[in-house]
């Protein structure tokens, strides 16, 4: 299936430190592609996947589960290890929860970590009623555009898979009792009003990484996909400046392919 328009994946030849960025469920790179693009910019080597299932048609992500996102996210961290010599993860809600995962199992292997708004349980009722509800009910209404800034939406499915929900609240659970094995640096940013995920998720992080370097920065003018929203700009650059701390030794710029 071809990919939606503004849904290609993004990478950069940058200098010897990179970052991967993972998007989030059921959106794609879109989210993600002005961040991609300021970093890219500071001379950082750059990746950002298109993960399976997504990016072209709900029926499509049907298909998928946890293993094929991880599996992505994981094959590009580490061709990025293999161009780099200092690489940092990088995640938007489900994204974020990716890059956590691969901080825990990669440990030296990643620099830093930074989430945004990341997910950490399927909450509500419905949760509970998801084993069985999948087989039931092919789909239910989407998530995306959950942005406070008008005439701005995010590039992603009006319907979410059920099937592919029941694997994301799997992975959550999963990727919960592996936070303890988070070590690295870590830059956590989360929007005072989301109506995706709640601030609960990112306090349940804080609580569980075992990083001794965190910040955590509070996004007061945006909603969920505070990528493309009001507080961008101070991502990219907190981002940033994140990364220069801890790696200050970022490289010249190179040349971009896709996004």
């Amino acid at each position: 299936m071809p990919v939606l328009p503004g849904a290609e994946p993004y990478r950069h030849e940058g200098g010897e430190v990179g970052v991967l960025l993972c998007h989030g469920f059921t959106g794609s790179p879109q989210s993600l592609h002005p961040w991609a693009r300021y970093l890219a910019g500071q001379g950082l080597t750059v990746s950002l996947p298109l993960l399976p299932g997504h990016g072209t048609r709900w029926e499509d992500m049907a298909l998928t589960g946890w293993p094929d996102w991880y599996a992505e996210v994981d094959r590009e961290l580490r061709a990025l290890r293999d161009r780099c010599s200092r690489v940092f993860v990088a995640g938007l809600s489900m994204g974020g929860a990716l890059a956590l995962r691969l901080a825990a199992k990669h440990g030296e292997g990643v620099e830093g970590v930074i989430v945004v708004n990341p997910a950490n349980k399927v909450h509500g009722l419905s949760a509970y009623a998801l084993p069985v509800a999948r087989h039931l009910v092919r789909t239910t209404k989407g998530i995306t555009s959950d942005i406070a800034k008008e005439g701005v939406l995010e590039s992603g499915y009006d319907r979410v898979p059920l099937h592919s929900a029941h694997s994301l609240r799997t992975f959550l659970r999963m990727i919960d009792g592996e936070l303890p094995q988070v070590t690295q640096p870590l830059l956590l940013l989360h929007s005072a009003q989301d109506h995706v995920v709640p601030a609960a998720d990112s306090a349940r992080v804080l609580g569980r990484v075992s990083s001794t370097d965190v910040t955590e920065i509070l996004l007061e003018q945006s909603y969920h996909v505070a990528t493309l929203d009001h507080d961008a700009d101070r991502i990219f650059e907190e981002s940033y400046a994140f990364i220069a701390r801890i790696a200050p030794s970022v490289g010249k710029e190179g040349t971009a392919v896709g996004g």
